[in-house]
């Protein structure tokens, strides 16, 4: 057999922390021993990863998040996914010459979600003090950090186009013009300067909860907008158009921002209950895949072998196609989700899957929407290019200069469980604002300019994003939470962990270190929006004779080097309380950790 099903899990009684950087885990099981819960953990080690992997995420950015309170006994979505603001319309985008929204610069901008998002995570399921959870993130801007070669990789490449069009970014990323060392002290004084003027103010209150809002005010009504927004007024930056442009976010977009928390979406699986994150995220793709395979008995294949991997990516060619039609903010659009979840359409569409690989988007058809998916196709047919690779951005092989996703899972002894993918503000979105020490997101890039579709751009309406945690119910008794970053990738790896646990007896570690593939079939939701029909990308860990299997059906394949593709972590609660946790070995800088 091969070494990945020898691996360990890590076992645990008090707590269990999973994040894709070591040093971020290791703070927040510093915390679970300093006498916070699962949540006061999230929220230290998500402030952590914004200064350690500040080429995944960053303050400016957004985090969904789902989480299980034993208090208060009930699965919740924690949404901090930010709107477009008030200025972003389709015909002002238009007017700028766009036909698609650039994936980096200041009109690709929402209003940053993730710092209220963090927050009111702290103040309605953590327990301790703003300082608390604050003073690591601070330490580490302060003082430095080991840089990872990526983050070491990627600045270095934006040398030039930072010093020419994002000066502000050259002055925080490259100090004294000088890129850092692969393992070099980074630091990010401004960053650390920005957060500890938020927690003075903050504790300028009195009690808790208090200080915690004022954190809130500080970032979105206070100097962080003021200098966001004074900095907007007279920006024109270099986008990935190739001209330059304003933004469009102003403080009043700022000022009247809140994060908050809804219900998730669930669908029964195999004794199983998947909750994901509403159809404003990729999340129902996953329910969508596994109403899709329920009927297949993919416990009796072998789940690294070509009948596997065929079947999987077929179901997912189909989620995903109804993805582009139907998925949007449910605030602005119907979107047809008991419809995409009943027994009778997903039989319908199975029928679709054969053993030869389709090289078609084949959305399906709900009644009352058929003018919307004739719109959408000739949208996609117009506008979906395939002259460029659409891979997850974090990948080994692949170019440093594209942003990605960090994600976070911990449990405590109490039962409380968060599963939560912070992205976003990565330091290649969009520049520096000065003396702030960190940028804007550019989730604003997976809006279409097609005007009456679920994705097209609205003022106040939120991104279909990419970030989909996971948490799992069996029998009723949350036990699972899992996740990882790489955009369209996320559900679909996530999809192939889950598969092979259920079905094939796999411990975390296990599942997670199988050979991984994913199908970059669909249209990228990121700029410029590419697709590669018929298209897999498999770790060659599978062997030749499952590759050549798969070209044999019709499957186009790029083979990637083994242990490159994926960045999944999990973390499981037992009945009987025993806590389990598993990382990623992929990249070396994922770290499971318990006690």
């Amino acid at each position: 057999m091969s070494d990945f099903t020898t691996r360990p899990e890590i076992l645990g009684r008090f707590g269990v922390v999973t994040s894709t950087h070591w040093i971020a885990s290791a703070v927040g099981m510093k915390i679970l021993e300093q006498g916070g819960n699962a949540f006061d953990a999230a929220v230290a080690t998500g402030l952590v990863l914004q200064v350690v992997e500040p080429h995944l995420n960053g303050p400016g950015g957004d985090m969904p998040a789902i989480v299980y309170s034993a208090r208060r006994g009930k699965v919740e979505v924690i949404c901090a996914q930010g709107p477009a603001p008030a200025g972003a319309t389709i015909a002002h985008y238009q007017a700028e010459g766009m036909q698609v929204i650039p994936g980096d610069g200041l009109l690709a901008t929402v209003i940053p979600g993730a710092w209220d998002g963090w927050m009111l995570m702290l103040r309605d399921y953590g327990t301790l003090p703003l300082r608390a959870v604050l003073e690591p993130a601070i330490f580490y801007a302060e003082k430095g950090h080991p840089v990872l070669p990526r983050v070491a990789a990627t600045i270095a490449e934006l040398d030039d186009f930072f010093r020419t069009e994002w000066p502000t970014s050259h002055e925080t990323w490259l100090p004294g013009g000088m890129a850092p060392q692969p393992w070099g002290n980074l630091t990010n004084p401004a960053l650390a300067a920005t957060w500890a003027r938020i927690l003075t103010e903050a504790e300028a209150k009195q009690g808790r909860e208090a200080q915690i809002d004022a954190a809130r005010d500080a970032f979105y009504r206070g100097f962080v907008a003021e200098r966001i927004s004074a900095y907007l007024a007279q920006a024109e930056v270099m986008d990935a158009s190739g001209q330059r442009h304003r933004g469009v976010l102003g403080a009043d977009d700022l000022a009247g921002y809140a994060a908050h928390v809804e219900d998730p979406l669930t669908y029964d699986y195999h004794g199983w209950t998947v909750a994901k994150c509403g159809p404003w995220t990729q999340g129902p793709v996953f329910l969508q895949a596994l109403a899709l395979l329920k009927e297949v008995d993919l416990g009796a294949m072998d789940p690294t072998g070509a009948d596997f991997i065929h079947h999987v990516v077929e179901a997912k060619k189909l989620a995903y196609a109804d993805r582009e039609v139907y998925y949007g903010d449910p605030d602005f659009a119907d979107v047809p989700l008991t419809a995409l979840l009943s027994d009778d359409y997903n039989t319908a569409r199975r029928r679709l899957m054969t053993d030869r690989a389709n090289m078609e988007l084949r959305p399906g058809h709900v009644p009352g929407f058929e003018n919307q998916v004739n719109r959408t196709m000739a949208l996609l047919d117009a506008l979906s290019r395939t002259d460029q690779a659409v891979y997850e951005p974090t990948m080994a092989h692949l170019s440093e200069k594209k942003g990605d996703t960090v994600h976070i899972d911990v449990i405590d002894s109490e039962g409380n469980m968060v599963s939560v993918t912070p992205s976003g503000g990565w330091l290649q979105s969009s520049p520096t604002i000065p003396g702030l020490g960190f940028c804007l997101n550019s989730r604003a890039q997976m809006f279409w300019l097609e005007p009456g579709l679920p994705t097209s751009l609205a003022p106040g309406k939120r991104p279909r994003t990419t970030l989909t945690p996971s948490l799992a119910l069996h029998d009723g008794l949350p036990q699972l939470s899992f996740g990882t970053p790489g955009g369209d990738q996320q559900d679909q790896w996530q999809l192939v962990f889950f598969l092979r646990y259920v079905h094939h007896g796999m411990n975390l570690q296990q599942a997670i270190d199988a050979p991984l593939f994913h199908s970059t079939h669909f249209p990228s939701s990121f700029y410029p929006r590419s697709r590669e029909p018929g298209m897999i990308m498999a770790e060659q860990s599978f062997g030749a004779n499952v590759l050549d299997d798969l070209r044999a059906r019709g499957h186009k394949i790029t083979e990637a080097e083994p242990w490159s593709i994926g960045r999944m972590t999990a973390a499981r609660r037992d009945p009987d309380g025993l806590l389990r946790a598993a990382a990623t070995p992929r990249l070396m800088q994922a770290y499971a950790l318990g006690r």
